[in-house]
């Protein structure tokens, strides 16, 4: 296939990258470069059929849809508990975009996009694990907000324009070359400060995490298994880990004593915070996938990566 991946520079984008790249596919990477990085796609420069440096708020990359079977839409503002502070800023570069790169599919024919959405949209789920099936679904984040918007226009543009649509909801997708987020938060301040380490909320938060080649092997393979119009799967682990166990972990990866946790309080981190998630997956699972990995196994493989980096 010839695919085109937005943010293909970033944490996400960038593992998807590799793995189109080595199954044969050809790839065209766009990315703004401000989360993005370079070193996350040299390896594979040489490989890549094009690459441009372009926001996609911005003209000037719509002509490398031309020919595209299938765009992996990734790009987007993925930063949640920031979200509160620029809440338009959010919407234009997850909402906006999103509604460009599917004008740009219609322009030039483009039949399917991929998108990556978010648990978030299910705000505070009184069913968990939680299905695809959950309803309503009311976002307490700015971010969540943005990407059910998005679902909802890719919905809407599948069944007015004849396209087609893969949405995954994700839990906490985490490993190399991410620069975000818990474990990444955690290593940072326990090596500028290995006697102790800030933990926002009361660490009883627990959630889903799924290591990165494991997620964008189950992005490959969905459409391989469904063909509907608008294909929606939640892609997670099907355990849970709680904050503070990670914090144990890293403590325990970085091979430090006696680090002192202290708490900042409340049932979550920030504003917008899901306290407690787990996403079903059992759709997925019905298909043949297996998540492969555990939430804790996960954890370790991410905190050694961003140690290594």
């Amino acid at each position: 296939m010839h695919c085109i991946v937005t943010g293909g520079a970033g944490f996400i984008g960038s593992h998807l990258v590799d793995l189109l790249l080595s199954r044969g596919d050809s790839v065209t990477v766009i990315d703004s470069m401000v989360a993005g990085r370079m070193m996350n796609l040299e390896h594979n420069l040489g490989s890549l059929t094009a690459f441009r440096h372009a926001d996609l708020l911005d003209d000037g990359w719509q002509d490398l849809f031309a020919g595209a079977d299938r765009v992996y839409h990734i790009a987007a503002d993925p930063d949640v508990r920031g979200s509160a502070r620029k809440s338009y800023e959010v919407y234009n570069n997850n909402v906006t975009a999103t509604v460009r790169v599917l004008e740009a599919m219609k322009e030039h024919g483009v039949p399917e996009i991929v998108f990556t959405s978010t648990s978030t949209v299910y705000g505070e789920a009184d069913v968990i694990p939680t299905p695809e099936t959950y309803a309503p679904m009311i976002p307490i984040s700015v971010y969540g907000a943005s990407k059910l918007a998005c679902e909802a226009m890719i919905s809407a543009y599948a069944a007015t324009y004849g396209m087609k649509a893969w949405v995954y909801r994700f839990a906490n997708i985490i490993g190399s070359r991410s620069t975000h987020g818990v474990i990444y938060d955690f290593v940072r301040k326990l090596q500028n400060d290995p006697a102790q380490l800030e933990i926002l909320g009361d660490g009883r938060q627990s959630k889903s995490y799924l290591a990165v080649e494991n997620c964008v092997a189950a992005m490959v393979y969905a459409p391989t298994v469904s063909d509907g119009t608008f294909n929606v799967f939640n892609i997670g682990s099907e355990d849970w880990v709680s904050v503070k166990r990670i914090a144990e972990l890293i403590v325990e990866e970085m091979d430090l004593k006696n680090v002192s946790f202290h708490f900042t309080g409340g049932d979550r981190g920030w504003v917008g915070d899901v306290p407690m998630m787990r996403l079903s997956v059992e759709k997925l699972k019905a298909t043949g996938w297996e998540p492969g990995i555990t939430s804790e196994e996960s954890v370790r493989r991410a905190i050694r990566a961003t140690l290594e980096e």
